[in-house]
């Protein structure tokens, strides 16, 4: 065998905008060294602290490399090893039961999300299956939904906004509700660039004083939620002041008129400012800052849009680029996500036409409601998982855990690692990790489209997400034609739209990676034209009317907020958020002993006289509590929150942590406003001292609130 290295480029595959390119050099078959790609134009050979050691998650002796088959109770995670034919026939068997079943095929569920961004490997074979299957449909609405519909209802089909490479021209950027610095720190770089060269001012707008909020020239921190009241606020200063671009609003917004009465007579500074904790003078030199200081640049995230009314606030912050025109100016405007810009062939990818009509689709959310047989439809009888950790990330977290421990219920879980969803599983399957099969990727970061080559072989018998979704095809008899191999798939997937001509699998093979079919130059509204049903920003719009929503922007205050939910707030005052943890990517890496040593303990952030109020001090440990259940951490008093706020950040494992349940044993499994979206935020909570040992779950009101 030959000893000369081999050099191939791979893609990060996790949930993270930044989809970078990574350089693995393979020797004999293995992979011995892996880090940036400096050739690529957007993440320029740098990679997080998480990817950097990619190498130990491949080569972990703890991935689970066998089938196998549960032998001890559900939620002990005790198992022995099978044949991949004892595994594919046993799964194929169980699902041929239930769909012949009087419940039939819909009494089945897939549940996944993005533990892979690949277009194969996340959704192509995958869906195929299911809808061939009959299988209920699932609502993947767990991240951001929400803010993507709302952003839609003003800004059109597709989420396009700035170029994320055209911000080094700013002068004026805004991370709203982004902890930019850790779940985007290539755009990071692009904001400081702009503070070099432009002398750039950098705002984050974010309750908690996160790293990207250290790091801002400024740092303006509304209560929890109210975001777009804090939007309003600024629209009516803007108006007020004779500061709005009115040229750009009589050319491309709809609505503008209805949209200045609204904010000039419900939402003063003084009303803005009581609603959301910001004082006047601060929304005031806001508002003159954006408008005047262009170009003007806000990077919206998904933080904000995890409250009731998520969907609304980024509506309503979104149509701040039109009433001042920053949309004119290469990297003005805003940006949510750059994925709406890739004209994939989805539909031909997933084939949604093969789902039998009338299938009952199931919010992610509400996984709890629905092992528990309390949606409409039959019974969830067997549960597919697959790129989730439904154990640890769902809401309503005693809830799943009770639908997971139903004897009934069959699940099968595809894993690279024994998660605490996997403990709950009757059959196990070992998944391939991104070197270790062919994907090809878009961005919700750049712009650019990636293709993953298989590099090293897949360890152990584990198999990908397509590969098995072949084999149990090939199981139940279903035609194989629609279960072809994945360069067919890429190149259907690549047949799209005008933003992907000239991008092929030829050219992808050869350069890791091509921009999309846009302009080097990217402003998309310059001229006023939007992908709306009115060819404008919608201001006012009549699809939101039609659905039932309010067609204007508008303040939703949170289901659980002090100010509109009192009763509710004296028993649990504390407003808890759940951010990421800059160790951990949801969970993913929060079973590895590198990252959990950096990571330390589960934390939760208080203000200081709200500790002191507890007989709570710095480093004590607590117990963080409402009527849904209880999870422990360490109190920090970092300063970082204002008082009547908590931050928790995460996501833990629950087997890893003490208490053996983490911050969503407490977060509901009530939806936003519109998009279906979690709620994760909307969490009021108490806090007391705690004993040192993990003890029985507490009490309130003789409803057991922990689970252990």
């Amino acid at each position: 065998m030959s000893h000369e290295s081999i050099l191939r480029k791979n893609v990060c595959p996790l949930d993270c905008p930044d989809t970078c390119s990574m350089l693995v050099t393979i020797r004999q078959g293995v992979a011995v060294e892996l880090k940036g790609d400096p050739d690529h134009p957007f993440t320029r050979g740098a990679l997080c602290g998480k990817m950097a050691r990619y190498l130990d998650r491949v080569y972990s002796d703890d991935r689970l490399m066998q089938p196998r088959k549960r032998i001890g109770r559900k939620g002990e995670g005790r198992f022995e090893t099978i044949s991949w034919d004892e595994a594919l026939a046993t799964i194929a068997e169980r699902f041929r039961a239930v769909a012949d079943s009087p419940d039939g095929p819909q009494a089945i569920l897939p549940y996944s999300y993005y533990g892979t961004m690949g277009k194969l490997q996340a959704s192509s074979l995958d869906r195929r299956f299911f809808h061939r299957l009959g299988a209920s449909l699932l609502d993947r609405t767990i991240c951001a939904s929400a803010g993507t519909v709302g952003y839609e209802y003003t800004m059109g089909r597709g989420r396009l906004g700035a170029d994320p490479l055209a911000v080094p021209g700013c002068k004026f950027v805004v991370n709203w509700g982004s902890n930019t610095v850790n779940t985007n720190a290539h755009l990071w770089s692009l904001m400081i660039e702009a503070r070099k060269r432009n002398g750039a001012t950098i705002v984050t707008v974010d309750p908690y004083r996160s790293p990207t909020a250290e790091r801002s020239d400024w740092h303006i921190q509304p209560r929890p939620g109210t975001d777009a009241a804090l939007a309003l606020g600024l629209m009516h200063v803007v108006w007020r002041d004779g500061l709005a671009d009115e040229d750009y609003l009589a050319r491309a917004t709809i609505g503008a008129d209805r949209l200045r009465k609204r904010v000039l007579d419900d939402y003063p500074p003084e009303r803005t400012a009581a609603i959301t904790g910001v004082v006047v003078e601060t929304i005031t030199k806001f508002a003159r800052r954006l408008a005047t200081e262009q170009p003007s640049f806000i990077r919206l995230n998904y933080g904000m849009q995890r409250h009731h009314g998520g969907g609304m606030a980024v509506r309503t912050i979104a149509c701040l680029p039109a009433l001042i025109g920053s949309w004119r100016h290469p990297g003005g405007g805003a940006m949510l996500s750059t994925s709406g810009a890739y004209d994939f062939d989805l539909a031909r990818l997933t084939r949604p036409d093969l789902a039998p009509a009338g299938t009952r689709t199931v919010n992610m959310n509400q996984l709890g409601e629905a092992l528990a047989g309390e949606l409409p439809g039959p019974p969830i009888r067997a549960l597919y998982v697959y790129n989730c950790n439904p154990a640890a990330v769902a809401p309503n977290q005693a809830k799943v855990l009770e639908g997971l421990r139903r004897e009934d219920l069959f699940t099968v879980v595809h894993e690279l690692f024994a998660t605490d969803t996997v403990d709950y599983a009757d059959v196990v399957l070992p998944a391939t990790s991104q070197l270790e099969h062919v994907d090809v990727h878009g961005s919700y970061g750049h712009h650019e489209v990636m293709y993953n080559p298989r590099s090293i072989e897949p360890r152990g018998e584990c198999r990908s997400n397509n590969d098995v979704f072949r084999a149990l095809a090939a199981r139940l008899g279903f035609e194989a034609d629609l279960f072809p191999d994945d360069e067919t798939l890429i190149r259907e997937a690549l047949d799209g739209g005008p933003t992907l001509r000239g991008v092929t699998l030829e050219r992808l093979k050869e350069a890791g990676s091509v921009r999309l079919n846009l302009p080097d130059s990217y402003a998309p509204f310059a001229a006023g034209v939007f992908p709306t049903p009115s060819g404008k920003c919608e201001f006012y719009s009549e699809r939101m009317a039609r659905d039932g929503l309010d067609p204007l922007p508008t303040y939703i205050p949170p289901l659980e907020d002090p100010q509109s939910r009192p009763d509710l707030a004296a028993r649990f005052p504390i407003q808890l958020l759940s951010p990421p943890r800059p160790q951990f990517l949801n969970s993913t890496f929060a079973n590895s002993p590198r990252h959990r040593s950096r990571a330390g303990e589960p934390t939760v952030e208080m203000d200081a006289d709200d500790a002191r109020s507890r007989h709570v001090a710095d480093g004590d440990r607590v117990e963080v509590f409402n009527a849904r259940g209880s999870f422990r951490a360490r109190a920090s008093l970092s300063g970082a929150v204002r008082p009547g706020v908590a931050v928790a950040t995460g996501i833990y494992w629950n087997k890893l942590s003490p208490g053996l349940s983490n911050v969503n044993s407490t977060t509901s499994s009530a939806l936003t406003d519109m998009g279906g979206g979690a709620t994760f935020f909307d969490n009021l909570v108490e806090i007391r001292a705690a004993a040192e040992t993990t003890g029985e779950p507490s009490k309130v009101d003789g409803a057991a609130i922990g689970s252990k």
